[in-house]
């Protein structure tokens, strides 16, 4: 079987992980801390940074290549439209989240609120930085207007169907949500997006995540939130 080398709480991650329960693929999940940098995980990804799938033996790295990976693989279920503009479209939305999103919000608030609980003094362990954490909660605040925007006109993020532009963002917005930082009451378009792919099969590995030491707020899970 096909494995996922992961952290629970890390978008990348969690994209990996929806792609391929929405495409009904089977696989075993390794929980990897990437900041201890063994050995044989470096083997597998010299950059020491998960997601890393092991696929027939071969390991293929990164979020975004892996996923396009299981769409060519796994065609069956399509989460990049055939159309090249509405192709550009999901990749567009993608790269938003996984750069732009990731950069001013997600890396922030992840590494200070979850990742340094694990760190030692030495590697930069402790207490959150709160001028980081409030950054990132300001900015926050302009991409959910942003999502409420797409939604005022579309179905899905890109457009009429869900592609891999929703499970990029979800899974972003799900790692906030596990430490309960996502206002959710103050944006309705974003919170009834949120809704309907937090109600999808595929999302429920991810709702059932649980770090020990660090369980997530009572309506992490809750369908009706």
């Amino acid at each position: 079987m096909r494995q996922l080398y992961h952290l629970p709480i890390s978008p990348a991650c969690r994209k990996v992980r929806l792609v391929m329960a929405e495409k009904g693929l089977d696989f075993e999940l390794v929980e990897e801390r990437d900041w201890e940098r063994r050995d044989e995980f470096l083997m597998l990804n010299p950059a020491g940074e998960v997601p890393v799938l092991v696929e027939e033996g071969e390991p293929l790295s990164g979020a975004t290549p892996i996923a396009e990976y299981l769409e060519e693989t796994a065609p069956d279920v399509k989460l990049l439209p055939e159309e090249p503009l509405a192709r550009a479209e999901v990749r567009r939305l993608v790269d938003w989240f996984d750069r732009k999103f990731a950069a001013e919000v997600s890396d922030g608030l992840i590494f200070e609120k979850v990742t340094r609980r694990f760190l030692s003094a030495a590697d930069g362990g402790g207490a959150p930085d709160m001028i980081v954490v409030r950054a990132a909660l300001h900015n926050l605040r302009y991409h959910l207007d942003y999502i409420c925007y797409l939604m005022e006109e579309r179905n899905w993020l890109a457009g009429e169907a869900l592609t891999l532009a929703d499970l990029t963002a979800a899974a972003h917005l799900s790692c906030l949500d596990y430490v309960g930082d996502v206002p959710w009451a103050q944006y309705q378009g974003a919170k009834d997006w949120y809704v309907r792919i937090k109600s999808r099969p595929s999302f429920r590995g991810i709702l059932a995540d649980h770090m020990a030491g660090m369980p997530p707020p009572k309506l992490y899970a809750n369908l009706d939130f």
